[in-house]
């Protein structure tokens, strides 16, 4: 089973993703925004993230960049529970592209959106793909 950090500002979505999470088996960890959810990536070196992309203080955008620009990090995938519209989540990633000076793709791992509110089903088949590569 994988380790999965979800990185959450709403209390009541961290603890509803972490348990779909953790109903199938996997470990979860929590974080409040990008920066504690950085400082818990490295610590923990989870197999996936569950990121929102819309956090005050440090939001999930700049966290995204974080991960991509660390060598230990990049290569975890990371599954952005967002309700942006899939052309703003395409903007947002060319923006993280610009900071990174490279492609997402290069970075070693994928990046996967899904709508929220997500459904429990629609979060286990969203981590599976992305455990599968």
């Amino acid at each position: 089973m994988a380790k999965v950090l979800v990185v959450d500002d709403e209390a009541h979505l961290r603890v509803f993703v972490s348990a779909v999470f953790r109903s199938a088996g996997h470990e979860t960890a929590m974080a409040r925004d990008g920066a504690q959810g950085l400082e818990k990536a490295r610590e923990m070196q989870p197999d996936c993230i569950s990121l929102d992309l819309m956090m005050p203080e440090q939001g999930g955008l700049k966290m995204l960049q974080g991960l991509k620009a660390d060598p230990s990090l990049a290569r975890i995938p990371v599954l952005v529970l967002s309700a942006v519209s899939e052309p703003a989540f395409r903007h947002a990633l060319a923006l993280v592209e610009a900071g990174l000076g490279r492609p997402l793709a290069e970075c070693g791992a994928p990046v996967l959106h899904v709508h929220k509110p997500p459904t429990p089903q629609g979060l286990l088949d969203a981590l599976a793909r992305l455990l599968a590569g």
